[in-house]
């Protein structure tokens, strides 16, 4: 994107006031090297300086706003009994097991 590309992106979509507009190339590393030793470049880009008109301020708009937290359905309490109940269903289905879970798959 040009200067003019990027001070018109931030006047028409963020009705942002742009007052300079300033960019350059940033130089990508150059340290890696691959599995031959060879050196491996990263790809250049480019940066974009942006100083806002006469007076004028801006505010990072909030992205990831809290989630509200939903309660959870009943106590811990009344979880343990409802688990302790659907056990011992379980455990009814077959009394010829004695009590074996039915993770041994008899």
């Amino acid at each position: 994107m040009t200067k003019y590309d990027v001070k018109n992106y931030l006047e028409k979509i963020y009705n942002v006031p742009v007052g300079v507009v300033r960019t350059r190339i940033q130089f990508g590393s150059n340290k890696k090297r691959n599995h031959l030793n060879q050196r491996v470049k990263q790809p250049d880009y480019k940066v974009a300086y942006i100083q806002l008109a006469q007076g004028e301020s801006f505010t990072f708009p909030d992205l990831f706003p809290d989630k509200e937290t939903k309660p959870a359905e009943g106590s811990v309490e009344e979880m343990q009994e409802k688990f302790m109940e659907d056990e011992k269903q379980r455990q009814r289905l077959d009394p010829r097991r004695g009590g074996v879970s039915e993770w041994f798959g008899l």
